[in-house]
């Protein structure tokens, strides 16, 4: 009963430090993605979603959702949506949390569904998932929120219309990078679980 108490609380503890590095990750990894876009300024090159994937396949549907508010809260702290909290600044708050929180969600409760049937289908269905809610919830916060502003700017860059810009412009380019690195990066993302879940066993 001991060696069964201690062995629970041994578990406990690497998912809780399993969490809070890839907490730190993602803050690390949003402060740097803010430090690159003078080189990108055409598109954001963000590895975030990597451990938000990671964390919600390793520890669970809920560590997934935990890093996905923490990267909401990172960009909201970095300035890096300041613009939107300027013109709504509710608006902002309640679209980066929550599509950082769904996206985290979302690949957790994915992941689960399908890790019986194998680890690396399960996180490279993961991985597809998580920027595309992350981006999906950032569309509808757009649409409800930031209209006219994106607006706005569609008419000052030419588009025809504001869904072009929003899904050419303001999305497009970022959302496909995202998806990319995080197709790209899939073996080391198994990789990755694989090492956690074998610490866990260990």
């Amino acid at each position: 009963m001991a060696n069964n108490t201690k062995g629970r609380v041994s578990k406990k503890t690497l998912m809780l430090t399993q969490l809070g590095l890839l907490t730190a990750i993602v803050v690390i990894l949003q402060i740097l993605a803010i430090v690159m876009r003078p080189l990108f300024p055409l598109f954001t090159i963000s590895l975030v979603l990597l451990p938000i994937t990671v964390g919600a396949a390793l520890i669970g549907v809920r560590a997934g959702g935990w890093l996905g508010l923490v990267f909401g809260a990172s960009v909201l702290i970095s300035g890096d949506a300041n613009l939107f909290l300027a013109f709504n600044a509710l608006g902002a708050v309640i679209t980066v949390l929550v599509k950082g929180l769904l996206a985290g969600l979302a690949a957790g409760a994915v992941y689960k569904l399908l890790a019986q049937k194998g680890r690396t289908l399960a996180a490279a269905a993961a991985g597809i998932v998580c920027p595309i809610v992350n981006t999906g919830v950032f569309i509808i916060g757009s649409y409800l929120f930031f209209f006219p502003l994106i607006t706005e700017w569609g008419e000052g860059a030419g588009f025809a219309s504001s869904t072009a810009f929003i899904f050419m412009g303001l999305v497009g380019t970022n959302f496909l990078v995202e998806l990319g690195l995080n197709l790209v990066l899939i073996p080391v993302i198994v990789r990755l679980i694989q090492y956690g879940q074998d610490k866990r066993l260990a």
